[in-house]
């Protein structure tokens, strides 16, 4: 059977409000299944707010209307039949720190699995956040998909590990303004062959925007700049358009990481060993 899905990225604004949050959330969601879409992505923190912006103190949180919305939102994609990827703060025993995560909803409406976020920045991991260690695989229709967070993106090495666990799709969720971000993710996609999704939020006046990168580092779609909307794109490794990226360049890059094809072209030469003249 020849693996095919479409895949639909978030730009949403977060709010202060959960239960607002959660509607929004919820109105997309709808909407992506409508379109024929298997599977949502939604930006870093898109439920629950981020600390320093929405957030300014982890007692002032209402963990319990939190809740009630990640739980409705699941029971929503439940009944919408689609997979959902969405950024929150996720509440562990007191007195530990909250995780940075993203939950990874099923079709039928179940928590299948959690990525908590671990590279965390200065900032979070003195003042906000507990990190993780562990990396997130999932599948849909018979697809692999990554999870990765914000800061992230700047580490290859995390970019490298997923690469080597064979996804067809990274997921990666930020809550940022910095140009940079859209540029060195489109880099990952191309140096390690696999599709990339970056869904990042609406609450900033900034030429950065949600969009889905194809394995050869081009984005195929992207959403605008300004306000909440919802992009799509399939995902399909057997198409002729991805030959090179998946089929060829992929395995040359990784057999060339390898060092195999040059040691074995290696000369025996003192033109080569001597390198102090012309």
């Amino acid at each position: 059977m020849t693996k095919s899905m479409m895949l639909a990225v978030a730009q949403t604004k977060i709010s202060q409000d959960v239960r607002e949050n959660g509607q929004e959330i919820r109105r997309l969601i709808g909407h992506a299944a409508s379109q024929g879409a298997r599977l949502i992505h939604f930006p870093e923190a898109a439920a629950s707010g981020y600390p320093k912006t929405q957030i300014h103190n982890w007692a002032n949180v209402d963990w319990t209307s939190l809740q009630d919305e990640l739980e409705n939102t699941a029971e929503f994609a439940g009944k919408m039949g689609v997979f959902v990827v969405l950024g929150s703060n996720h509440r562990l025993s007191p007195p530990h720190r909250p995780h940075n995560s993203l939950y990874v909803i099923s079709d039928n409406g179940t928590l299948m699995d959690r990525y908590d976020k671990r590279v965390c920045s200065n900032t979070e991991i003195t003042d906000w956040y507990t990190p993780g260690f562990k990396p997130t695989v999932f599948e849909v229709d018979g697809l692999k998909f990554g999870c990765a967070l914000c800061i992230e993106v700047h580490f290859s090495e995390i970019f490298e590990a997923y690469r080597a666990l064979d996804i067809d799709c990274m997921l990666l969720s930020s809550y940022s303004n910095d140009p940079i971000f859209d540029t060195t993710a489109r880099a990952h996609a191309s140096m390690n062959g696999y599709w990339l999704s970056h869904s990042v939020p609406s609450n900033f006046e900034q030429p950065l925007s949600s969009c889905i990168v194809g394995p050869d580092g081009h984005v195929q779609t992207r959403s605008r700049t300004d306000g909440n909307s919802l992009v799509f794109a399939t995902i399909g490794p057997e198409s002729e358009r991805w030959v090179i990226p998946l089929k060829k360049a992929r395995s040359w890059r990784d057999s060339a990481r390898e060092g195999i094809i040059y040691r074995k072209a290696r000369v025996n030469d003192p033109r080569s060993s001597e390198r102090t003249r012309f």
